[in-house]
């Protein structure tokens, strides 16, 4: 399985948000993406961006000043 990954440490929203819907527009069904920020507010932005979008928020952890998401691009 193909996993692209997304650095989005020392943004601010809504910058995590965009590059996270710019990058995921450009992979294919089925391919995951691992996204690491460190604005919490990326927390709820990434959960409400993935009811609102269909894209399967996998796992979401809070780790060594970090947040990290694995998302599964479905739609």
């Amino acid at each position: 399985m193909n996993t692209t990954t997304l650095d989005c440490t020392g943004l601010n929203c809504p910058l995590p948000i965009l590059k996270l819907t710019k990058t995921i527009a450009g992979m294919k069904t089925g391919e995951r993406l691992e996204m690491t920020a460190t604005d919490p507010g990326a927390v709820k932005d990434v959960q409400a961006w993935s009811r609102q979008t269909g894209n399967v928020l996998v796992e979401s952890l809070h780790e060594a000043g970090a947040f990290r998401f694995v998302i599964l691009k479905s739609k």
